[in-house]
Formats: C-alpha cells, sequence, structure tokens
C-alpha cells in the first residue's frame, strides 16, 4: 500500500452536466470523496454540454482552460466526476498533463486505503485490476510514475508494471480466492440458519451511521469515522433479544454510482445481504440530500438482484436536526414508511424501537408448532429453547408435546415431529 504525504494533495475536480444527468449536489460528494482519499479540493470546473466529447469527454477548449488553470494553481491532480474512457484519459493526460482520474479510480483508491482484512484486501485488489487492464494500451512507461499519491493505492507499482497476460493471471487466481471466501461464508450462513439465528444487515448510504448503529444496540467496536466508507470489512454481532437469536451485519456503504467492478469483486461481502432476513436500512436523516440517497441505495440493491425483503426504514441522526423540522419529517415519513423509527445511534437516543421493530419481524417470521418427541430424542432438542420460543411442554408416558415458534428455517427440520402446524400471527400486519 501507498501513503499520501502528510501534505495534502491538491486537486482540481471538474464534472460535466448533460441533460441526462444533472449536477445535482454530486459536486459536493465528489470533493468528500477526495477529503477522505487524502486530498483538497482547491477549485471546482463545471461546464454544459449535450453529450460528453468523444475525446476529451469536456471540450477541447475547456480542456486547454484546464491546461491553463491547472498550471497557474500548480495541481497535478485532477480528478473528473464521471468515468473516463482509457482514450479520453491518455488525450486529458496530452493536452491538460498531470495526473487524470476519475470518479471510479477515486473511489477504488478510498477502498484500496480502507481495507484491513485479507478479505478485503483481495477484493479490492481485484477491482483495481479489473479497472485498469482496459486502461494498460498505449500507457506503457506512464505506469511507472504512478508510485504514489491518490489514485495509485491497491495493488502497488510492481502490479501496475506487469504487462496484461499477468494482469489476467492474477485477476484469474483473486477469482478464485474469493470463490474460496464465498464457500466458506456460505457454510457459516448454512450453520447460523442451522441454529436458528435470524440475520439482520444494516444497508445505507456510507456515512449513514450503520456502524455506529451497530456498536450501539450489541456493544461491539467496530470501527466509525465521519467519513465516507469508513467500514469496509463487514463486522456480524449477535443481538440478545428473548424472542430469538438475531446476528447483526455491518456492510460496506453504498454511494451514488457504485463501481461495477467494486460491486462484483466484493460479490463474496455482499453475499451477506442476499442472505439477510431483514435489511435495516439506515439513512441520515440531517442530510438534505437523504430522499435521493434512499433511491441510490435501493437502485444499488436492486442491480444486485436484493429486492422484496423485509425491511425497516431506520432514520438516524435526529440529535442534528432542530425540533420542529424533525416533527415535520417525522409525520410525513411515517405516512411513506409505516415501519420506520427515528433514532439518534450517536447519542443511543430511541434505540428500544429498532429493538422493538426487529422483535415485531420475528414474530411475523416464526411458525408456531406442536410437536411430538419421544424421550429418546429429548436431548437433541435441547436448542428449541435457545432457537426458538417454546410455549408449552406436556410430558406423557412416552413423549412430550411441545408448543413452540420456530424460525421458518427450522420448519423443515422439525416436519417429522408436527403435529398440528399453524401460522403465528395469522392476522398479519405489518413486517
Amino acid at each position: 500500500m501507498y501513503k499520501i504525504d502528510s501534505n495534502k494533495e491538491k486537486a482540481i475536480i471538474v464534472n460535466l452536466e448533460t441533460p441526462a444527468e444533472c449536477a445535482s449536489s454530486s459536486m459536493g460528494e465528489l470533493s468528500l470523496l477526495t477529503e477522505t482519499a487524502g486530498g483538497k479540493v482547491v477549485f471546482r470546473v463545471e461546464q454544459k454540454k449535450d453529450k460528453p466529447d468523444p475525446a476529451y469527454f469536456i471540450g477541447r477548449g475547456k480542456a486547454d482552460e484546464l491546461r491553463i488553470l491547472k498550471e497557474e494553481m500548480g495541481v497535478e491532480l485532477i480528478i473528473f466526476n464521471q468515468e473516463l474512457s482509457p482514450t479520453q484519459v491518455r488525450n486529458l493526460e496530452n493536452v491538460v498533463g498531470g495526473k487524470i482520474i476519475d470518479r471510479t479510480a477515486l473511489i477504488l483508491d478510498i477502498f484500496a486505503k480502507r481495507a484491513l482484512s485479507r478479505e478485503g484486501k483481495l477484493q479490492v485488489e481485484l477491482a483495481q485490476l479489473s479497472y485498469l487492464l482496459p486502461r494498460l494500451t498505449g500507457r506503457g512507461t506512464d505506469l511507472s510514475r504512478l508510485g504514489g499519491g491518490i489514485g495509485t493505492r491497491g495493488p502497488g507499482e510492481t502490479q501496475l508494471e506487469v504487462d496484461r497476460r499477468r494482469i489476467k493471471k492474477r485477476i484469474s487466481s483473486l477469482k478464485g480466492e474469493i470463490k474460496q471466501l464465498k464457500k466458506h461464508r456460505h457454510l457459516h450462513r448454512y450453520a447460523r440458519k442451522e441454529k436458528g439465528y435470524l440475520l439482520a444487515a444494516l444497508v445505507g448510504y456510507t456515512n449513514a451511521g450503520k456502524s455506529t448503529l451497530l456498536n450501539a444496540l450489541t456493544g461491539a467496536q467496530a470501527f466509525t469515522e465521519d467519513k465516507l466508507f469508513a467500514t469496509l470489512d463487514p463486522t456480524t454481532k449477535l443481538l440478545p433479544l428473548e424472542e430469538g437469536r438475531v446476528l447483526l451485519s455491518d456492510t460496506v456503504g453504498f454511494i451514488h454510482r457504485l463501481p461495477p467492478q467494486l460491486m462484483d469483486a466484493f460479490s463474496a461481502t455482499l453475499e451477506e445481504l442476499r442472505e439477510a432476513d431483514l435489511l435495516l436500512h439506515v439513512v441520515d436523516i440531517s442530510d438534505p440530500r437523504f430522499p435521493e440517497l434512499i433511491v441510490s441505495v435501493n437502485e444499488t440493491l436492486s442491480r444486485l438482484d436484493i429486492e422484496d425483503k423485509d425491511e425497516i426504514m431506520v432514520f438516524n441522526k435526529t440529535d442534528l436536526l432542530p425540533p420542529e423540522e424533525l416533527e415535520l419529517q417525522r409525520q410525513m415519513l411515517s405516512r411513506e414508511y409505516p415501519n420506520c423509527v427515528f433514532i439518534s445511534a450517536e447519542q443511543g437516543k430511541d434505540l428500544q424501537q429498532v429493538a422493538d421493530r426487529i422483535r415485531e419481524h420475528i414474530r411475523h417470521s416464526c411458525i408456531r408448532l406442536k410437536l411430538c418427541i419421544p424421550y429418546d430424542r429429548w436431548p437433541s432438542f435441547h436448542y428449541l429453547y435457545s432457537s426458538g420460543n417454546v410455549i408449552n411442554v406436556d410430558y406423557h408416558s412416552e413423549h412430550a408435546l411441545v408448543e413452540v415458534d420456530v424460525p421458518r428455517s427450522l420448519a423443515d427440520r422439525l416436519s417429522s415431529f408436527i403435529e398440528q402446524p399453524e401460522q403465528l400471527n395469522t392476522g398479519g400486519g405489518e413486517h
């Protein structure tokens, strides 16, 4: 891993607004991403065009202006808010000079900086090499200077200098290792299901407060920081509830236009979301953009084929809103999301609401069974007390009749002992 100097790397950020993509507040987000990577934005350049220029992305005239501006301000790093083609990067480097990177490269750089576990590093390296591979053509000796600073972390200089054949071989090797990680995670999830654990996954836009909420609910000590992508490596902790055993999993935060290379590389980690029984969608209600951030997260979930899951909307950071505005938001959002809660994870305020919603989900997702268990099998059914909620036990001469609420995942396992299954809470309700 390469680290930037303590003196922040100065950068000019560039955005092209087209009819298909308005600027909105995305430049503010690009500034935050730059700061998270260790840079400092010294100037913003924006241009409106009907469509991107195929050669320079921005117009040739604007590229010349950018070169003059770069030289006047003594800046070597130019960051574009959209993804550039390899040809556009080369052309811009020839005209503007300095180091030209796009939004995708910036996000990949941050992930490389944040990855701590072996799994995280493997996935980041795969994403970076997948991004780099089509950009090798024609760069040759240019790669030798990519030894430090924003946009150059991750695989390292030696990896960047290898030829396409060796990079393809490394990509294949990384995919094999990640495939083994997926198998390992699958076995863990299967074991948890067998023991009757319910898996609840925290999802949301980056910096919404997911890790802070995990710590507040479970007593975990997951790393938290008021920066984008503070959490990269997933953390799963036990949430103690009398109604059932719940595992709460913190996952990487989403962002608008999450690079497809990251989504592919982090497939092993994102499997936790696909296998979750319940999603807790954490939203920073103090962010004026929160409605569009909710849409962005939902779009990402859709791209991951994670839809139609039970979801609890958790509006976080209520302490950062004036009481009058909070009450207004509460009234409006409660109509749109009847199952939502309003909390401050940082201050530990109203966390009981989250636990109550999870309890409601457990009640709705359980099945009440009446089991006839022979005494010679009784010792092996001790897990019913830890995995389910035993309502009643009647002891007879050769067997025990047990009435118990169990997660649906255990119902099939108990099918041969069922006397009379019936749906719990058949009256339904919000879940």
